[in-house]
């Protein structure tokens, strides 16, 4: 397979290579761990104790499931499907984008549509797994990077990409309403939904952390203008009556002026302690 790129000088070509770094590891983790679950004949304990079991999580404290039942599959044609998919449209991404990010992406897609299915189904009891809600995350984001290029569809009728994305995003949305079915179609809605916020919002941990950074300090600003504020009113009421017992004595003071100032006196002397 090959595929053409545009450039200003002209056209660029190259063949991809057959396993990038982090689809190598992803597809063999995944097959390891299908063979080990197959060999075992304990597929059910699996299931149980490292699929997505919603209520498990939050009742059991299994708060490793959104994360391994990535890696368990139902069949081999469920594996073999997601494995396959997985390679064909990640390993242009990976290139593009580089191990690291590649990766961050799939598990970010992965765990969060994991945790949106436990969300809408938290009192489940039936395992969700398969790596499917990360393979359409990787999906999307390859519709949205190669918007052009052509895929083809049963291997005969050629779409382009970037509607081909969009099809089966809108398959996955409608079919997320089914409930009798053995397909979580939710999971799979979920990781493209999570991959399109990840991509257009371009949200970086440090441009996160920046914007909480800036919320915190904007309002300890603010509650330190409130402080001083509150401060120079007691200040300027304090020394009115001050003055008026230069005047008069402090006998003269009515007795509301005496309580607001031994109240007062007390207040300012705790505002400026927390200074």
């Amino acid at each position: 397979m090959r595929y053409q790129f545009q450039s200003n000088p002209g056209q660029l070509s190259y063949k991809p290579r057959l396993f990038t770094d982090a689809i190598k590891v992803l597809v063999s983790v995944n097959f390891a761990v299908f063979m080990l679950q197959t060999i075992s004949g304990k597929e059910e304990i699996f299931f149980k104790l490292f699929g997505l079991v919603p209520r498990a999580i939050w009742s059991d404290f299994m708060i490793w499931q959104p994360f391994t039942y990535l890696f368990f599959h139902g069949n081999i044609w469920h594996v073999l499907i997601n494995m396959f998919v997985l390679w064909m449209f990640g390993s242009e991404l990976e290139q593009a984008w580089g191990k690291k990010r590649f990766l961050k992406y799939y598990f970010m897609t992965g765990i969060g549509s994991g945790l949106i299915t436990v969300l809408f189904s938290i009192t489940s009891l039936t395992p969700v797994v398969g790596a499917s809600g990360a393979v359409y995350g990787i999906l999307l984001a390859y519709g949205l990077s190669f918007p052009n290029r052509t895929v083809y569809l049963y291997g005969i009728i050629p779409i382009k990409s970037l509607w081909f994305v969009i099809a089966i995003g809108t398959v996955a949305f409608l079919s997320s309403f089914q409930t009798l079915t053995q397909i979580s179609h939710l999971t799979h809605f979920s990781g493209m939904a999570i991959g399109y916020l990840i991509l257009k919002r371009r949200w970086r941990w440090n441009d996160i952390w920046f914007k909480v950074r800036k919320k915190t300090l904007e309002y300890r600003i603010q509650q330190e203008e409130v402080k001083q504020s509150k401060k120079q009113m007691l200040q300027e009421d304090i020394d009115r009556i001050l003055e008026k017992i230069h005047k008069v004595g402090f006998d003269g003071l009515s007795e509301d002026e005496q309580k607001k100032l031994y109240e007062g006196s007390k207040a300012l002397s705790r505002l400026h302690k927390k200074d």
